[in-house]
């Protein structure tokens, strides 16, 4: 069963008379003109063709859940979902040490970090953890020690020579390493950096830090090679090892271990994913990636595979790009050249909660604009904006009220009777939908639902407070309006609060 767009078709419709028709051969209607006889406390139900059930709530339902938002508080909407996937890795930014977070980083930041806490909210055991791309024998690794020794290009910039600065500092010996080593030093300076940002202006709290380069120490590489070969996923061609992929759903062999024996990308990922499923024991890892993986990491769940890994225990979220609009033009950008607008200058300009709510705002599966100037604007226009001006209006009703009516103690459930205006009707409904949207989000990881629900929650607690008068002479509707304003007070800062958005109580 689930909530409609459309209030035409109920409150609520199902499909279990569809469902049902298939395993005992009936016909749907019949089914469910039978389902209907032991429905009982609503106000309406209707069996509409070619099998659906629609239900609309009844009041006394509206005022009873009512209640039990004014009675749960921060904990109103906390589901229970049973099953797999009861501890959980969650991996997200991970971004390369090669430079400062750029805003491509801050939409997969700030969907890994608002994921994290709506599963934890609904039960779940969450592990935040940042994959740090560090191994010195890696090609990118490489080309930054070159860029900081003087021998490349690849990352020059003036951040890089600010750590170079930094390096000759500690190291005085710098100018003999090799690219190897200088690029490991400056990945790990450069990563300090990175955490301090994440931590202190992101304010996102990452429960594991791990390094690339601990794959290779612990021999956790060597030991997947030689498991792979022992099962006879891998053989010679052209001096390379070459892994047999495509008989584990990929479009074709890959090589594992070049001709000088070195692993290639997808041989780390494998041994860190089958580490965190063995060993570490996680029901599920999901992943928060670039678009660029989109068409490699198909290699790496076939690795998996031939481990004797469920693969459906690896889910991933693929976030596509942001263009950044200023006067309805776009920013262009050029990383080759270290020309980017950082992850940091961002926030600057438009603030954290204008940054976590636009990027949170669309499905990360579509390409985004990212409009600053509507972003930095200080009106209703900007849904940011809009929504905290809800939660700053009923803050500002209860300093009024100190001294009137009790909010929500004291009245027995009869008394919500007198809430009867439609804009009263819809925002209950509007409300008691939090529970349903949680539990969804937790499901299928669709954060972008919240921003649109609070979105929308705003919206008709704004119109119910331009319709109703919420303070009058008459001391019981003005208490039970002040009970709905609180409702709509906890839902919506429970909304933000899992957003990571502020809730201000004055602007």
């Amino acid at each position: 069963m689930g909530m409609t767009e459309n209030s035409e078709y109920g409150d609520y419709s199902t499909n279990a008379a569809l469902v049902l028709a298939k395993t005992i051969k009936k016909n749907p209607m019949e089914i469910a003109r039978r389902v209907i006889e032991n429905l009982v406390g609503f106000k309406k139900i209707e069996v509409a063709s070619p099998g659906f059930i629609n239900l609309w709530l009844s009041d006394q339902m509206l005022y009873k859940e009512l209640t039990e938002i004014l009675k749960a508080k921060n904990l109103y909407g906390k589901p229970e979902i049973k099953g797999l996937g009861s501890k959980i890795n969650l991996e997200f930014i991970s971004a390369n040490p090669t430079g400062p977070l750029t805003i491509g980083n801050g939409r997969g930041a700030f969907l890994g970090d608002a994921l994290a806490r709506i599963l934890q909210f609904a039960g779940y055991k969450v592990t935040r953890e940042y994959y740090i791309n560090d191994a010195i024998s890696s090609t990118q690794i490489q080309e930054l020690g070159k860029t900081i020794l003087g021998q490349g290009e690849a990352y020059r910039g003036l951040y890089t020579d600010e750590i170079k600065k930094r390096l000759k500092e500690k190291y005085f010996s710098l100018e003999k390493m090799d690219e190897g080593q200088a690029g490991y030093l400056a990945a790990r300076e450069i990563q300090r950096d990175n955490r301090g940002f994440i931590e202190k202006i992101l304010r996102i709290k990452f429960d594991v830090w791990y390094s690339e380069e601990q794959l290779y120490k612990k021999k956790q590489i060597k030991k997947v090679v030689n498991r792979l070969n022992q099962e006879g996923h891998l053989y010679e061609k052209e001096g390379a090892l070459w892994f047999r992929s495509t008989q584990f759903g990929d479009s074709e062999d890959r090589v594992a271990l070049r001709s000088g024996g070195a692993p290639t990308y997808f041989l780390p990922d494998v041994a860190y994913h089958a580490e965190k499923l063995t060993q570490k024991k996680f029901d599920k890892v999901i992943d928060i990636l670039g678009a660029d993986h989109h068409g490699t990491f198909p290699r790496v769940l076939a690795g998996l595979k031939a481990l004797g890994i469920d693969s459906n225990r690896v889910e991933v979220i693929f976030t596509q790009i942001v263009r950044l609009i200023r006067k309805g033009k776009e920013i262009k950008m050029s990383k080759r050249r270290g020309e980017f607008v950082t992850l940091e200058e961002l926030i600057k300009e438009t603030g954290l909660d204008g940054a976590r709510y636009f990027f949170l705002e669309k499905s990360p599966a579509t390409h985004m604009d990212f409009d600053l100037d509507l972003a930095k604007e200080r009106s209703v226009k900007n849904p940011v904006y809009y929504i905290q001006y809800a939660h700053v209006r009923i803050a500002s009703i209860f300093r009024f009220a100190k001294n009137r009516p009790s909010r929500a103690s004291n009245f027995q459930l009869p008394a919500y009777g007198l809430l009867r205006e439609g804009e009263e009707i819809d925002l209950i409904k509007k409300l008691i939908h939090f529970p349903e949207i949680i539990e969804d989000t937790a499901r299928d990881y669709r954060v972008h639902r919240l921003t649109r629900y609070a979105y929308e929650l705003a919206r008709v607690f704004h119109n119910f407070y331009e319709k109703c008068r919420i303070i009058t002479e008459n001391k019981e509707l003005t208490a039970v309006r002040l009970a709905l304003a609180e409702a709509t007070k906890i839902v919506l800062h429970n909304t933000l609060d899992l957003l990571d958005i502020s809730a201000p109580e004055k602007m």
